[in-house]
């Protein structure tokens, strides 16, 4: 990579007046924005259908988009909605935040109305055929679950559970209107993307993309797939993931998500992760695997413990499953999230993969000059420093309860003589050092408080709503953001 910029936001974060960011016009406009300010990069969290506490991280299908991120508007466009059949709708009085339990019920109702307008398409028809060996289960397992008032598959009987070949074909004639209707909702989204994404390329902005490294408990690939997972005899997870004690946690992180048989896989050739790593690979034009170093060993948690204390490290599958993928799809362009408890052999497998690692400038300031995420400390460009991520508080926030000695010392390092001046020099760090990619939140380029914060791991509620504003997007800003790039050679 050249020296680069980027911006994180997700799709959900986008303007919208229904609700949710979506990938209509809102996003096309931040797409000339970002072109504007001579950034060439967009990354976005996970498309995926969001899960469990409302998180993209615990979708029920890691190959299917989010039917929410829909934009109505291009639907009426194509004669299959009207603007009364959603406008008229209530969709949240506060336009800060996200109301997910709004969204359940009035999307799905807004686009079953699409669905009984649209027409024979053999463009549909082709997405079907091409996609099947993910969307007919998943679009079953919707049908399903929606006939179960969204309870688990765990939770459907016996021969659903095991997809006993009677009760599976009754169900695909029973529910056929309904499994038409979820694959309809799939090809409209990847219609909609793929449009988003090459109007972006054609502009000159590269999509960075996110692959959860676990899939959820209760999802299509564990119902599908159990003898990938560590599940016991009702097909419920036997060990979890999450990971230990940290700097966010003072009991870890217990996310719950079933972790991999790798025996099995390696079995297989590691095909299920290597079809994932090709789909995702055509989805973005640069893709950041979450939690790069469960693939050298990760942390696995009895599942009825009720902390993340008492789990132990295992072994992963390292070298050998990117080995694999590379022989089968070539080269991909892979971002490593490598942070939490990186030890030798983690470090060793990124520099055996070639992938970028990440440096997050918020944990840079908690120790002294021989802290790794400092930028005199970076001994290769070929990095990405974030000022934060995702999981991270925004920087206004995190200047302003910075305990006295990090903050000293931020002040000494960024040579500033004010808290308030802590979040501009942040940026102006990490676009100023060698890395060959800087990326911020949006959050931090609108001078977003607490209020802004994305995630706060280990926590339930509150997460994920983050939305910004149409007027937020201004020329000053713009202007402002290209001046940062010109400053420190960056597009």
């Amino acid at each position: 990579m050249m020296r680069r910029s980027g911006i994180l936001l997700p799709v959900f974060s986008l303007p919208s007046r229904h609700g949710i960011g979506k990938m209509g016009r809102a996003a096309y406009e931040f797409v000339d924005f970002l072109k504007g300010a001579e950034v060439s990069c967009w990354q976005v969290l996970p498309l995926s259908p969001t899960g469990y506490g409302d998180s993209p991280y615990q979708s029920c299908c890691t190959y299917a988009g989010n039917p929410y991120l829909i934009d109505f508007d291009l639907l009426a466009e194509e004669g299959l909605l009207v603007p009364a059949d959603y406008d008229g709708l209530n969709w949240g009085e506060d336009s800060s935040t996200i109301p997910y339990a709004l969204l359940y019920t009035q999307c799905y109702e807004v686009l079953r109305i699409a669905f009984s307008n649209a027409k024979p398409d053999p463009d549909f028809d082709a997405f079907v055929e091409a996609q099947k060996d993910w969307l007919e289960d998943y679009a079953l397992y919707m049908a399903l679950k929606f006939a179960h008032d969204g309870k688990p598959f765990t939770e459907w009987g016996r021969s659903l559970r095991r997809r006993k070949k009677e009760a599976m074909d009754l169900a695909r004639e029973t529910y056929k209107e309904d499994i038409a209707f979820h694959k309809f909702i799939q090809y409209q989204f990847f219609k909609q993307w793929y449009r988003l994404k090459a109007y972006a390329n054609e502009q000159g902005i590269s999509i960075i993309g996110d692959l959860p490294i676990y899939t959820a408990a209760d999802s299509v690939e564990v119902w599908a797939h159990p003898e990938l997972f560590e599940l016991n005899v009702l097909n419920r997870p036997a060990e979890v993931a999450g990971c230990p004690p940290d700097c966010f946690s003072a009991t870890g992180q217990l996310w719950g998500n079933p972790v991999y048989r790798w025996k099995q896989h390696r079995v297989t050739g590691y095909a299920w992760w290597i079809h994932r790593l090709g789909y995702v690979s055509k989805l973005f034009d640069m893709v950041r695997i979450d939690h790069f170093r469960g693939f050298e060993s990760y942390y696995s948690i009895p599942a009825k413990k009720e902390t993340a204390e008492y789990g132990a490290w295992m072994p992963g599958p390292g070298l050998e499953l990117f080995r694999a993928a590379q022989q089968k799809l070539g080269e991909l362009n892979i971002l490593a999230e490598d942070l939490g408890n990186i030890t030798p052999q983690v470090r060793e497998l990124l520099a055996e993969t070639g992938y970028p690692g990440m440096k997050v400038l918020q944990f840079a300031f908690d120790s002294d000059a021989d802290n790794e995420f400092l930028p005199h400390n970076y001994t290769t460009s070929h990095c990405v420093v974030y000022t934060g991520t995702h999981d991270n508080d925004t920087l206004l926030h995190w200047a302003e309860t910075l305990n006295r000695e990090p903050l000293r010392f931020a002040r000494a390092y960024l040579d500033v003589e004010s808290r308030q001046d802590v979040p501009a020099a942040v940026v102006r760090a990490a676009w100023s050092s060698i890395a060959e990619l800087a990326i911020a939140q949006m959050q931090d380029f609108l001078k977003a408080g607490g209020e802004g914060r994305m995630n706060l791991p280990s926590t339930l509620g509150g997460n994920w709503c983050y939305r910004t504003k149409a007027e937020q997007y201004t020329e000053k800003l713009q202007r402002r953001i290209r001046r940062l790039n010109r400053t420190y050679g960056r597009k």
